[in-house]
């Protein structure tokens, strides 16, 4: 963790100086984004249908049913498309890059290419923490619908409830701050998986033992980290009394 923080530092300061390999940003950004984005809706898809299943048939009980769209948004924006899709995103994405730069590391073509000027930070590690950073909200939203849909195709098939209560609770529920916080907290998730994949990488020693273990631990870490880290933005975004659901009420 440790490595990983100086790695942020690093990071900060080359992109602060401009130095950006484009070429590799964008073959990163495909690597990230189009690569992961069917496991990533079918994942949402799934959720936001479990979720209504789980909310409808207890707010139907006590009589709010025009209100599960509007549970169902605020959960998805706030908590699970952000979250859930970090962790999508950690298991395919942050392992690869451990494994990746781990096995370059360990067969010295990191070394070969200090030899020859070339910068690891600026060649291997700002390129993938730019994706990850980019791509992730992208992911986020186009999930956000996905698992809203999902959601929808439960409470008008399964439990009768109308479509357009569904979509004017979702959107009574709903504000600008919502949508923005699920952007901060996907930026922030894929910086923090990027730089700890990329940090567990470049420190890998012990030949291909050491890459499967660097790999491992990259994923572990990434996962501990977003799950401590989202506590403290949803403390920061949402402390207080709340004000979601007094308009349907």
């Amino acid at each position: 963790m440790l490595a990983a923080i100086f790695l942020g530092g690093q990071v900060l300061v080359h992109l602060l100086r401009g130095k950006i390999h484009r070429r590799n940003t964008l073959d990163q950004m495909a690597a990230v984004g189009p690569d992961s984005l069917f496991i990533a809706l079918l994942t949402a898809i799934f959720v936001g249908a479990v979720f209504t299943i789980q909310v409808a048939r207890e707010f139907i009980n006590f009589g709010a049913g025009n209100i599960v769209g509007g549970v169902l948004s605020v959960a998805l924006t706030r908590e699970l498309t952000p979250v859930l899709t970090a962790v999508i995103l950690a298991g395919r994405v942050g392992s690869a890059f451990a494994a990746e730069i781990g096995t370059m590391r360990v067969t010295e073509q990191i070394d070969a290419m200090l030899m020859l000027k070339t910068d690891p930070i600026d060649y291997l590690v700002i390129p993938r923490v730019l994706a990850c950073c980019l791509m992730l909200p992208v992911l986020t939203l186009l999930s956000l619908v996905t698992g809203m849909l999902g959601g929808l195709i439960i409470a008008t098939n399964i439990y009768n409830l109308s479509e357009t209560v569904f979509l004017d609770s979702a959107r009574n529920f709903l504000d600008t701050w919502d949508i923005l916080s699920a952007i901060i907290k996907a930026c922030c998730f894929g910086i923090l998986i990027a730089v700890i994949g990329c940090s567990w990488g470049l420190t890998t020693t012990g030949g291909a033992k050491g890459v499967g273990q660097s790999t491992t631990t990259a994923v572990v870490t990434a996962l501990l980290i977003i799950f401590i880290s989202n506590f403290f933005l949803s403390w920061l975004m949402f402390q207080g009394a709340g004000s979601a659901f007094l308009p349907e009420f």
